[in-house]
């Protein structure tokens, strides 16, 4: 089945059918699974904001963790590659001040990888703190009490990853930032 989906995708010219090399995203959200040391523990339970065709939470989900993706459906090839996959997803877009739907369950991990959820359409103006600081409140309900938080930001246009507000308001909500990588390992302080 996989080879049909790359097969059907090949010469597609829309910019996501890069996703469709399933062996490269698959050896790189492997990679980003073993940054987390989800390969070293016990089994957890994941929600992946922007999970786009799952690749991350179906290599999770194979290390024995409990898994669900939260992103829009738009891009078909996506949809084809979760349910390749077996990878559940609720369909949600997340918006500036507007809190995550209820799912029923609280995370050991939240994650995001390379998404595009903090811009806003069609401007791309990104969000700012005030945004961020209403988002990472949210997430708080939805984590665990030993609960983290991944983010990999994309870069800025300038190829930065953020401004020095934000980066200030990460680290004031207890995250270690190194580059593009955003970890909150003991949680989102307040």
């Amino acid at each position: 089945r996989a080879r049909e989906i790359q097969q059907r995708y090949a010469n597609s010219t829309a910019g996501y059918v890069k996703y469709a090399n399933i062996e490269a995203w698959l050896r790189l959200n492997r990679e980003r699974a073993q940054d987390l040391k989800l390969h070293r523990s016990e089994p957890k339970r994941l929600l992946d904001l922007g999970c786009g065709g799952g690749f991350f939470l179906f290599i999770a989900k194979n290390l024995g963790h409990s898994v669900l993706g939260l992103d829009i459906e738009h891009v078909a090839l996506f949809t084809e590659l979760l349910e390749l996959f077996s990878v559940p997803r609720v369909v949600w877009r997340i918006s500036a001040f507007e809190p995550l739907p209820k799912l029923g369950q609280k995370f050991d991990w939240i994650t995001a990888f390379s998404t595009n959820f903090y811009l806003y359409h069609p401007s791309k103006e990104r969000w700012g703190t005030a945004e961020w600081d209403f988002f990472l409140g949210d997430l708080r309900q939805h984590l665990t009490p030993s609960g983290k938080v991944f983010f990999g930001l994309n870069p800025l246009y300038n190829g930065d990853y953020y401004t020095p507000e934000l980066r200030d308001l990460f680290i004031s909500r207890g995250a270690d930032v190194e580059r593009e990588r955003i970890l909150f390992e003991n949680g989102v302080q307040f």
